[in-house]
């Protein structure tokens, strides 16, 4: 139903479907410490990456209940360079986004860049009402990136993460169709 939506190009990258020729590229940023402190996943063997990979790419688009990764490419190469993941809540009123970004490519706008392509792409593909942007308030760099994109600010949490105390900050983008 969504396929024909990917590949989707922006300023400096392209989003596109993870594909298991991926596997270096995602290892290589997933498996960087400073890069997933503040992040959902962890490192994971390239067998589990494989069938991540695999399975990202086979998933549909936008299912209620489910994430689904995109990847973030460079436009002249198509090597992956971040990934951005969405969820659709269950009701499909509400959804979730998360990004990651090689060090390499960021302080760019790609990210930015990206992070907008995809929230335009999940906002017309589905009936959210708004989606929701956490992150850990030490990860100022998420921070200026949900703000650039137009979240608002709407609460903090107080949550254990891996073990640790920390504040959480969540954000929420509303539909605007406007």
């Amino acid at each position: 139903m969504h396929e024909t939506l990917l590949p989707r190009e922006f300023l400096g990258g392209r989003l596109r479907r993870m594909h298991l020729h991926d596997l270096a590229a995602f290892q290589a940023y997933r498996s960087l410490p400073e890069l997933g402190r503040y992040q959902g996943w962890s490192p994971m063997s390239d067998t589990e990456a494989l069938e991540f990979l695999d399975d990202v790419h086979r998933a549909p688009l936008f299912m209620p209940g489910h994430w689904v990764q995109l990847g973030i490419a460079e436009p002249e190469s198509d090597a992956l360079i971040g990934d951005i993941g969405l969820y659709l809540s269950e009701d499909g009123a509400a959804g979730e986004v998360g990004f990651t970004l090689q060090p390499a490519s960021q302080g760019r706008g790609v990210a930015t860049h990206a992070v907008r392509e995809a929230l335009q792409l999940f906002f017309s593909a589905t009936g959210v009402a708004r989606v929701l942007g956490i992150t850990d308030e030490r990860n100022i760099p998420s921070i200026k990136l949900l703000e650039r994109v137009g979240f608002k600010f709407i609460e903090s949490r107080q949550v254990v993460f891996r073990g640790e105390p920390c504040t959480e900050r969540v954000y929420a983008l509303p539909r605007n169709d406007g």
